[in-house]
């Protein structure tokens, strides 16, 4: 009997990959590929254990939820560090001002 490739593993590697890509969009792509990889990957291994002689790519699974999971944490932590930077700030009037007077003591900045 040969052994067919496993549904949606090469999806699950993709959905990894982007979502350790996308923690740089602000953390909100990052997170969405990262839940989804995990997702998938879950209803992958499911499917596998139900009958591991059957399938093969496994690995391609594993790989894209350990990828998926990097990558939700790095960007749940860089919205964390978002939302914190716009309070202690006080939003984005307030970051603005701050990179305004760093430009005016630098002197790059002729009003």
């Amino acid at each position: 009997m040969e052994k067919e490739q496993l549904p949606n593993s090469t999806l699950v590697l993709i959905f990894g990959i982007l979502s350790i890509v996308g923690c740089c969009c602000y953390g909100v792509l990052g997170a969405i590929f990262g839940i989804m990889a995990i997702v998938m990957a879950k209803r992958a291994q499911q499917v596998y254990e139900s009958n591991p002689d059957l399938y093969t790519g496994y690995q391609n699974v594993k790989t894209g939820k350990i990828l998926g999971i990097i990558g939700l944490v790095v960007s749940v932590l860089y919205i964390a560090v978002i939302v914190v930077v716009l309070i202690i700030y006080g939003g984005i009037e307030g970051i603005q001002e701050m990179q305004e007077e760093i430009l005016r003591e630098s002197g790059a900045w002729q009003q």
